[in-house]
């Protein structure tokens, strides 16, 4: 099978984006965003996945947290349609109920390449860490768009918004 890589960057005025991934990797990853819980929620990605994931962002951090994570999810977006290629040994659906200590979470995804997300939960607090929790739907958002896959994520329980992000 061909290398499932894909080396990907993104400049604008507002972030300097740089992603490599190869998702037959084994859940290495150098991930440096600016923002420590992205930086862990995308490590856990890679580990958890057996993707390797480099990925460096400069961002106006001084303004929010909003462009890097959108423009990081973009970038990462586009580098899994670039990976996935023709989407050959790849299959199309795929579905997962994950346990988080407290937190019950359903993960269905479709790589039909029809981008849409449908995205049910819900946050208590306004952050984690610098990181706002409305931008984790707009991650997801971003990163459904770019790789034209369809998304559903649904908190089914939990309390504790950390493990609901993860």
């Amino acid at each position: 099978m061909a290398d499932r890589c894909a080396k990907l960057s993104r400049k604008t005025k507002e972030t300097d984006i740089s992603v490599g991934l190869n998702i037959d990797g084994t859940g290495k990853s150098n991930i440096d965003t600016g923002i420590g819980f992205f930086n862990h929620m995308l490590e856990g990605f890679s580990k958890h996945g057996f993707f390797d994931l480099d990925m460096t962002c400069d961002g106006d951090l001084n303004v929010d947290c909003h462009h890097t994570i959108e423009d990081c999810g973009i970038v990462l977006g586009n580098a899994i349609a670039q990976a996935v290629g023709d989407k050959k040994g790849i299959k199309r659906f795929g579905s997962f109920i994950l346990p988080m200590d407290e937190v019950l979470v359903l993960s269905a995804i479709d790589l039909s390449g029809r981008p849409y997300l449908n995205y049910n939960a819900e946050f208590v607090s306004d952050k984690m860490g610098e990181m706002d929790t409305e931008m984790v739907r707009e991650f997801f958002y971003a990163v459904s768009y770019s790789a034209m896959m369809n998304i559903h994520l649904k908190i089914l329980d939990g309390i504790n918004d950390h493990h609901k992000a993860e």
